[in-house]
């Protein structure tokens, strides 16, 4: 299983019906078969506008079904994908598009005002998702202006994101793109999804998104989960009840938190957090900041010891893992030393601390 492709389009063929997005408000649902559709025509249009391989598309949209179909078909074409806080000023978001070098923007009518205090001049692709702004491309009118054929040059894109900017401007983090075809086992955003395969992913999961997908971590992982076929409900925006909800209507097994989430649900009142069922759940990971002792213990109380817990960067120089076992023996902790191994073509496996 390990060897071969690993793209949505795999479940396209054998479960061409299963969900791959379920909207959680809307519940507008994307099944694999339209995922891999509408992601195969987008890399077409984009293709045919002139993004060739190693160019750069940017995102700035709140989160719609469109925003991973479009992320997809950046992906399948090689693109280098920029995904903007929608949250930041015009000025902001202009830093960012230049500093990137994006030559298309995909947004939303939502973003109309910041939109507008935007030079565009540079932009030679410009794409409406949702909704309709002037001097854009309506989605849906440019996905059905193309066939869905697969792309004779498809190939992995990277995303590209920023940082918070909290020490001054925003940094681009820039990794080399896999130049590897699409779905290779070997290409590093390949490699993530392996890493959940390796720690028990199965491709019966549902995996629920609840934070912003401008965020590193949730872009990355939800893409990894449909590379396994898992159906992926991605929240609008997050709300403590609505979380709740979502789990017991959609038997989610997965999801990746913050510890500002935690806070929101542990403040309902226990008899009203206590009436939905979460027993579904087998994995609940949050990162991205501390999360008081206290909090993460009345986590594990309610939900188990499945509360687990990484850090890592979006420059791919480490992370840090400790499950809720662990940590229960040495609360605050975020893991211990591990050794690792590595390999080099022609050499022997060595180790290091």
């Amino acid at each position: 299983m390990n060897a071969a492709p690993m793209t949505p389009g795999r479940y396209a063929e054998r479960c061409p019906d299963r969900p791959a997005i379920v909207m959680g408000e809307s519940g507008e649902t994307v099944t694999y078969a339209q995922l891999e559709q509408r992601s195969r025509a987008g890399a077409q249009a984009l293709r045919r506008r002139g993004l060739a391989v190693g160019g750069h598309l940017a995102i700035l949209a709140e989160n719609t079904r469109s925003f991973l179909e479009i992320a997809w078909a950046a992906q399948r074409c090689g693109l280098y994908y920029t995904a903007i806080n929608r949250h930041l000023r015009a000025s902001e978001v202009q830093y960012i598009l230049d500093d990137c070098g994006a030559t298309a923007l995909v947004t939303t009518a939502a973003q109309a005002e910041v939109v507008a205090g935007l030079d565009l001049r540079r932009i030679a692709v410009k794409i409406c998702a949702a909704g309709d702004l002037d001097g854009f491309e309506r989605y849906a009118d440019l996905l059905a202006a193309e066939s869905g054929a697969r792309l004779p040059d498809e190939c992995e894109g990277r995303e590209m994101l920023y940082s918070g900017g909290t020490t001054g401007r925003p940094k681009g983090v820039r990794k080399p793109l896999p130049a590897t075809p699409l779905g290779d086992p070997q290409a590093p955003p390949v490699q993530i999804a392996r890493g959940l395969l390796t720690a028990g992913a199965r491709e019966d999961a549902v995996y629920l998104s609840p934070a912003p997908l401008y965020h590193a971590a949730p872009l990355v992982f939800a893409m990894s989960w449909q590379r396994l076929g898992a159906t992926v409900v991605v929240m609008e925006r997050f709300d403590p009840r609505r979380c709740l909800e979502l789990i017991e209507r959609h038997r989610v097994t997965h999801t990746q938190m913050v510890p500002t989430m935690f806070v929101r649900m542990l403040r309902l009142p226990e008899a009203e957090r206590r009436r939905y069922d979460v027993s579904s759940l087998v994995d609940v990971v949050h990162s991205a900041a501390p999360c008081p002792v206290p909090v993460k213990r009345q986590m594990i109380d309610w939900l188990g010891p499945i509360v687990n817990e990484y850090y890592s960067g979006t420059e791919d120089i480490g992370n840090t893992y400790i499950g809720a076992r662990d940590w229960l023996t040495h609360p605050g902790s975020v893991g211990r030393p591990a050794q690792l191994s590595y390999r080099r073509p022609g050499r022997a496996t060595g180790g290091g601390g």
